[in-house]
């Protein structure tokens, strides 16, 4: 996960005014106590390197371009020349268009790992850099990646005022009981969800929710069983998630203007009072508090339909990745590598954590003054009793999805939805095209 044109020129702005910051030769201010002893900048040799990201939220882009920011400042012999996001396209196009024209990031957020380690696009991340990790997954028994953050569940994101307003007095222990509250909303004339379905990463959220729950907490090998001809969408775990996923909006509990609404206006649809929740993580919690910083809202996770507590809680692949040309220039890879420690370093690192509510993922202590809302999250991902999974598209290995698959598979669903006419179909289609995508990836290599 993942158009959005505003969004996009502010992005746009905030790279320029970066790489001008980078690129300025501003040496004055002293390095951060973690880099003491790193005088002496402007007698070091001059270093230059790029960087892609992924588009997201504008909590985690503020973060990741202020720890850009401080690095410059700290290290003006290093030059980050150009900061690139992924746009509003799908992101695994964006990158291999940029491969295309030879301009694949020296550093990349590396999401779909699997494909470009087979490409021979990534190089193995540098031992100094795997150490600092407490577990970082390895893809074809090799470490490619640093994980920027913990992955991260999502949740309703509810108003406590419309809650109030709804008689709604405890948070459901059950599925059932959720959509009670649903029904609650909807009965005093509240739009009861939110739902960014103008960036196709956003529905990513809700449809791995219910598979979760369906297949994946039960089977997490379901993909490579589907990629054999083992299973199918037709079978019963599988057709209950897009049923569930068909309900919420077949039964009106989401806001009819799901397909105009980007991801970064959900925010200011929850606290106006337009919508009374927002399925989504804890990197929504800084851009609420933002809008309004008086608006009262909770966090919980939504139980299954057995009454467990499943969430998307499972390292993944996903994080830095330095590009395999990039690792051949003994310099640059020397300056990506300290950009990597340097963002991981203690203090920097608790700011962006604390910026994205973000999970650790160093083997070094680190905290950050979280929110009562971010502690709910903490105390999810702590209990024991949490059943802990990854999405569709975040396995590896054999599990891997096909990667032109899921944005085919989310249209699709928005085809459905347009038209009111779910059926076992439908499924068979995803079948036919997780086929189709495994012979023609077969065929290409």
């Amino acid at each position: 996960m993942k158009t959005k044109k505003l969004s996009t020129m502010l992005a746009s702005a905030m790279a320029m005014s970066l790489v001008l910051t980078a690129c300025g030769g501003s040496n004055s201010g002293s390095a951060p106590a973690d880099n003491a002893g790193t005088g002496g900048a402007a007698q070091k040799k001059q270093v230059s390197f790029t960087i892609g990201y992924a588009t997201g939220d504008p909590a985690s882009k503020q973060a990741l371009a202020d720890s850009i920011a401080a690095f410059s400042k700290a290290n003006p012999h290093i030059k980050i020349t150009d900061l690139s996001e992924g746009g509003s396209q799908a992101y695994l196009d964006w990158l291999k268009t940029k491969d295309a024209v030879n301009e694949f990031p020296d550093l990349v957020e590396m999401r779909d790992t699997q494909l470009f380690a087979d490409a021979g696009k990534l190089a193995e991340l540098p031992a100094e850099l795997v150490g600092l990790f407490s577990d970082a997954p390895k893809v074809n028994g090799k470490n490619y990646t640093a994980p920027l953050a913990g992955t991260a569940p999502q949740g309703i994101i509810y108003s406590k005022k419309a809650y109030s307003d709804a008689g709604v007095t405890e948070l459901p222990k059950t599925y059932d009981e959720f959509l009670t509250i649903q029904e609650k909303l909807k009965a005093k004339g509240m739009t009861p969800i939110t739902f960014g379905g103008k960036d196709i990463f956003h529905w990513g959220f809700w449809v791995n929710k219910f598979l979760m729950d369906e297949v994946f907490a039960d089977d997490p090998n379901w993909n490579s069983k589907r990629t054999k001809g083992q299973v199918s969408f037709t079978d019963a775990g599988p057709k209950k998630a897009m049923e569930s996923l068909n309900e919420l909006f077949a039964k009106g509990y989401v806001d009819k203007g799901y397909l105009s609404t980007a991801d970064n206006q959900t925010a200011s649809m929850l606290v106006t009072g337009k919508a009374a929740q927002l399925f989504s993580g804890p990197w929504m919690f800084g851009q609420i508090a933002q809008a309004d910083p008086k608006f009262e809202f909770g966090w919980y996770p939504v139980p299954d339909r057995k009454g467990r507590i499943v969430v998307n809680g499972l390292n993944s692949q996903q994080g830095w990745a330095l590009s395999t040309k990039a690792s051949q220039d003994a310099d640059k890879k020397a300056a990506i590598t300290e950009f990597v420690k340097f963002f991981f370093s203690k203090d920097q690192y608790s700011k962006y954590l604390k910026a994205v509510n973000g999970i650790p993922t160093t083997k070094e202590a680190v905290t950050y003054d979280a929110t009562p809302q971010m502690k709910a999250v903490l105390d999810v991902m702590g209990n024991p009793k949490t059943v802990k999974s990854l999405q569709i598209n975040s396995f590896w290995g054999e599990n891997t999805m096909p990667p032109q698959w899921r944005n085919w598979y989310y249209k699709l669903i928005q085809e459905w939805l347009a038209k009111g006419d779910f059926s076992d179909a439908y499924l068979k289609k995803m079948d036919a095209e997780w086929d189709a995508n495994v012979k023609a990836n077969a065929a290409a290599k």
